[in-house]
């Protein structure tokens, strides 16, 4: 008898001990997910008219394309290239997605998918193999690539319809 009762508070302690643990595990798990919350949505406190002023100064002369959810289109296959360099020439793979809003951009994005093709080709084949080695070289040639599809847009729908090109896959050899 007496053996059934240490058994019993054994598991008793063991039984609080678990549920500790989980309270805790709850509370940690709540903490962090409002932490998360508020660096993700609350964080940014900047004023528009400084964010405003801002991206006029480093945008000048470019037009924003239509406000909505992004939306990504991928281009149907890879770029794959050569690229020159000093010491040799590499070849260089690129997976392409752009980013557009609205449904709209997103089908006049799919109507000239071949012009993009063109557009981001032209940018590709003039890089340099020693420039895409580094990651300042990666954001020029993606920069560069979604100056040159805004203005290819610009010029057969009168509209920048893509907001960013972002490389989803890139490898040099």
């Amino acid at each position: 008898m007496a053996e059934e009762e240490l058994t019993g508070e054994e598991g008793g302690k063991k039984k609080s001990k678990l549920m500790l643990i989980i309270i805790i595990a709850v509370v940690l798990l709540a903490g962090g997910g409002g932490a998360a919350y508020f660096f993700l949505f609350m964080g940014d406190e900047t004023p528009v008219e400084e964010t405003a002023a801002t991206e006029d100064e480093s945008q000048s002369n470019i037009v924003t394309p239509a406000s909505g959810a992004a939306i990504y289109v991928a281009m149907p296959r890879p770029f794959q290239f050569n690229s020159p360099g000093i010491a040799r020439e590499r070849i260089v793979q690129i997976e392409v997605q752009l980013m557009v809003r609205g449904g709209d951009n997103e089908e006049l994005a799919k109507r000239h998918i071949p012009r993009l093709e063109g557009s981001l080709l032209q940018v590709f084949s003039a890089s340099n193999a020693d420039e895409l080695v580094t990651d300042v070289g990666k954001v020029d040639l993606r920069n560069r690539a979604t100056k040159q599809v805004r203005q290819s847009m610009m010029e057969v729908e009168n509209n920048p319809v893509v907001e960013e090109v972002l490389f989803t896959g890139f490898v040099i050899q």
